[in-house]
């Protein structure tokens, strides 16, 4: 209520809640600016990680010959 979110009525003994679309909408449309941001520095995050790691990983080796250990 303090944060404007939602108004309250008196009706008799019930008091009805109603949720304000505008406050809503400006904290989605903040959150969202957020979540595109975050969601491309993930995902430059894991092509990095995707490439230290093909990098880093070792060729595969061939079997070992009958008789050797490995």
């Amino acid at each position: 209520k303090q944060a404007g979110l939602i108004s309250r009525s008196r009706e008799a003994q019930w008091r009805p809640c109603k949720l304000e679309a505008a406050p809503m909408r400006e904290a989605s449309e903040w959150l969202e600016r957020y979540r595109v941001m975050w969601e491309a520095k993930l995902d430059r995050l894991a092509d990095y990680l995707e490439r230290t790691a093909a990098e880093e990983s070792p060729a595969p080796s061939s079997p070992p010959d009958e008789g050797q250990a490995p």
